[in-house]
């Protein structure tokens, strides 16, 4: 299995391949669109990340030692930005979760090309779910 930092890497070379913003930003969407579908009865208050502008809903599930996060959103981009996440995040334990290197979106521009809003959004879709990895962790110990 490939690090954080290698993933995150990868994901900024991926972007390396779009010369233009708009072309970037169709490709978040795309991947948004590739997104595994969340089971409904995930979808309630408690799953519900605050702080973002769209409906965002992530629900933690703990397979041994490893972590994995059924996503949603009512916004087809930041299913995209959810994706780009769960690309970096899914399958990883806690401490890979709560130490990983999200440097990908400032290298690839993703904070400079959407609102302030979004950008809150996406700071609280992340604060989530290392959250959630933390308070895992913590029950485990």
């Amino acid at each position: 299995m490939k690090s954080v930092a290698e993933i995150d890497r990868e994901i900024v070379e991926d972007f390396e391949l779009f010369d233009q913003w708009p072309d970037r930003y169709h490709y978040i969407i795309e991947l948004g669109q590739k997104l595994d579908p969340m089971p409904p009865e995930y979808k309630v208050d408690q799953n519900k990340v605050k702080g973002c502008q769209s409906s965002v809903w992530i629900f933690p599930e703990r397979k041994g030692e490893r972590l994995f996060f059924h996503c949603d959103s009512d916004s087809v981009f930041v299913k995209g930005e959810i994706a780009l996440l769960m690309k970096l995040l899914q399958n990883r334990t806690p401490d890979e979760i709560l130490n990983a290197p999200i440097h990908f979106i400032e290298e690839i521009g993703l904070q400079k090309h959407i609102a302030p809003t979004r950008a809150n959004g996406l700071v609280a879709i992340i604060k989530q779910v290392k959250y959630y990895a933390l308070a895992l962790s913590a029950k485990n110990d």
